[in-house]
């Protein structure tokens, strides 16, 4: 498959952005007709999920649902089926089928076992492990995990409260990475799943601060880097450019290595000079809600919620290692964009 790198400093367009033609014969795997690259993105605006085929120049398709607002988005390929978590108007996991066939002209498939209604009132993101499906919500500081059976259908198993607001999640093996909400952490819960089988509130297995991020909403995990967001103000003057977001290489190492060094109980902390940042007025972040990152290729995706009314964003290589105040590589319109979803096969 062409790398990524190459699809976006290639040929790429996405709305009215077109990069420079270069050079593919670089040795890279060849692009094949079964070549899928792709990334799902929701919104806060009329609810339906827009796909862009990075394998063809970033043709958009719309997929439309019954939601007017959705945050979190899962796709499998193996399946080919995409699970997303409706906001409005009612609160639920809707589940679609078919979806390469609605990518080629034919329709996606909502089936009503595939509908299930939240055991929460304000999911914010999907965290996928096998058939274990976790939805964060922000107004019960609490995750819902459910299971996918044979038939399609999604059962919720049990609800876990946490001591802090809630955002962003993301598996990291068996462990689960949360932000955080209102600071610059991130929260550890070691073998997740196995460890709470049952409705329970528990605390963090650990915690520790980002230094250098004001809000993290956002993160993303692939290779050995984490993702995260930095929202930066969430309202008032200033706030739809004042986003950025943060690259963390060896993230395990690091953040173990300051949990240790602070001890239990106590939140640890990661260096500014061990992370790398990226924002001011070139990137066009101002409120980056939502994150996905391709270790092979080294790209970054931001879902920016108000930056011109909402953006879908990518950063290439390059800008990622340098950092600073560095213009996207890819820059869509999407009104509240509020999730994303990396898909390569």
């Amino acid at each position: 498959m062409k790398n990524l790198k190459t699809i976006l400093l290639g040929s790429l367009v996405i709305g009215s952005l077109t990069a420079c033609s270069s050079d593919d014969d670089n040795g890279e795997t060849p692009q094949t007709a079964d070549s899928r690259t792709e990334l799902y993105a929701t919104n806060n605006s009329n609810g339906d999920i827009t796909v862009y085929d990075l394998e063809n120049n970033a043709s958009s398709t719309t997929i439309t649902t019954t939601s007017l607002g959705a945050e979190g988005i899962y796709y499998d390929g193996n399946g080919d089926f995409l699970v997303q978590a409706s906001r409005t108007p009612t609160v639920q996991l809707q589940t679609a089928t078919d979806i390469s066939l609605a990518l080629t002209g034919g329709s996606a498939s909502f089936s009503a076992n595939g509908q299930v209604d939240l055991a929460t009132t304000s999911p914010r993101d999907i965290a996928v492990s096998g058939n274990f499906y976790v939805v964060s919500d922000s107004d019960n500081d609490s995750f819902a995990i459910y299971t996918r059976d044979a038939d399609g259908s999604l059962s919720l198993r049990n609800t876990v409260e946490v001591d802090f607001d809630v955002w962003g999640i993301e598996f990291v093996g068996t462990d689960l990475y949360a932000v955080v909400d209102t600071t610059n952490e991130v929260a550890l819960f070691s073998n997740f799943l196995a460890n709470n089988t049952e409705d329970v509130s528990i605390s963090a297995t650990s915690r520790v601060a980002f230094e250098g991020i004001v809000r993290t909403h956002g993160l993303a995990y692939d290779g050995t880097t984490m993702i995260l967001t930095d929202i930066g103000a969430a309202s008032g003057e200033g706030a739809d450019t004042d986003g950025g977001f943060h690259v963390v290489t060896n993230f395990t190492s690091k953040f173990n290595a300051a949990a240790s060094a602070a001890g239990e109980g106590v939140t640890g902390t990661v260096a500014v000079t061990d992370q790398t940042r990226i924002s001011g007025a070139a990137t066009n972040l101002g409120n980056p809600v939502a994150a996905e990152y391709d270790a092979e290729s080294n790209t970054v995706f931001i879902a920016d919620a108000n930056n011109g009314g909402g953006r879908v964003l990518a950063f290439a290589s390059a800008d990622v290692v340098a950092g600073g105040d560095v213009a996207p590589t890819v820059n869509n319109s999407l009104s509240a964009a509020s999730s994303l979803y990396f898909y390569k096969n």
